[in-house]
């Protein structure tokens, strides 16, 4: 499987992951749960988050998806993306699952927004101990 097909497959199968935003010059990072259209994730929040307020001052991420904890040889991504914060409708309805309830009262709550992280950069790591692979959009 090349690189690329790797990748997209490690995105369909894999929901946690790791995204990181600067906070005071300084990195943080948190897990979430993402789902994905191709090679564009989309991740839900509250509008009155902290990463909201850091994407409003940077929007740049750094995310790593895929890591199942197997060990040597689990391939992983790592994907630097630039986030866009929505609050379409349609979109919300798309991303919204029964799970969010704990957070969100629906998907017209006002309080959930959705990050969508457009990739400007990934590679492919750790492929069966392969060195780690770029992936081209």
């Amino acid at each position: 499987m090349e690189a690329k097909e790797t990748a997209l497959h490690i995105l369909d199968e894999s929901r946690l992951g790791t995204m990181a935003t600067v906070s005071g010059g300084k990195p943080h990072s948190r897990y979430m749960t993402f789902l994905n259209d191709g090679f564009t994730l989309f991740t839900p929040t509250s509008k009155g988050s902290e990463k909201v307020d850091e994407l409003e001052s940077n929007p740049y991420t750094h995310i790593l998806i895929g890591y199942e904890g197997d060990g040597f040889g689990d391939a992983y991504l790592e994907i630097l993306g630039r986030v866009s914060i929505s609050e379409d409708e349609g979109l919300k309805e798309k991303i919204w699952n029964d799970r969010m309830k704990n957070w969100f009262e629906g998907p017209h709550d006002p309080k959930l927004v959705i990050l969508k992280v457009s990739p400007e950069s990934a590679r492919l790591m750790n492929k069966s101990g392969e060195p780690p692979q770029d992936i081209q959009f």
